[in-house]
């Protein structure tokens, strides 16, 4: 089976030109690692006045928890429970900008604790064998699919607001770099 961008679109909550991954590279019941090549795109959706911040890099490893989720599912015949970015933790932002990275970004995650309700990732996003991003994230799944939509965004529903300050519990971020000025 491909695991390509194809894929990932049919599995995950984002469509089109939100569907920030393009291929899984592997995974397991208990981590999955993939591959994109869109933060240098001109027209990503999470991109502000030209730039894509390094905190961006949440949302890109939201995501692959999503694709993990839906992994694990498929596996065992089921779909994944919709859910949302419940908290941000221990996030370390080891650069200003992703979209200056020629090379392609890897995602990598790996569930560490969770049940029904919840899980529990440690994730991380690199480029040319340097991590980028890193820090932990709890995921609350919506048990009450259907009954308020309003609040259901999957799996990975951080989406550009997290990215900008929308997160819910970001306690623990920190800028390891001094930001360029514009």
């Amino acid at each position: 089976m491909l695991l390509d961008r194809r894929w990932i679109e049919e599995h995950i909550p984002h469509k089109h030109w939100m569907c920030l991954l393009d291929e899984v590279l592997n995974w397991d019941l208990t981590q999955t690692q993939c591959r994109t090549s869109t933060h240098r795109s001109p027209d990503n959706p999470l991109r502000s006045n030209g730039r894509l911040g390094s905190a961006c890099g949440i949302e890109y490893a939201a995501q692959t928890m999503a694709v993990h989720g839906a992994l694990v599912a498929s596996a065992s015949g089921g779909t994944a429970p919709p859910g949302f970015l419940a908290s941000v933790r221990g996030v370390r932002l080891n650069v200003d900008r992703l979209d200056v990275f020629e090379g392609d970004l890897v995602t990598s995650v790996k569930r560490v604790a969770g049940d029904e309700n919840t899980a529990l990732y440690e994730f991380s996003v690199s480029a040319d064998n340097v991590v980028l991003v890193m820090g932990r994230a709890a995921i609350a799944f919506n048990l009450f699919a259907g009954v308020a939509p309003a609040v259901t965004s999957g799996m990975a529903g951080a989406s550009a607001a997290a990215a900008t300050g929308g997160l819910g519990d970001t306690a623990g971020v920190s800028l390891s770099q001094k930001p360029e000025r514009p």
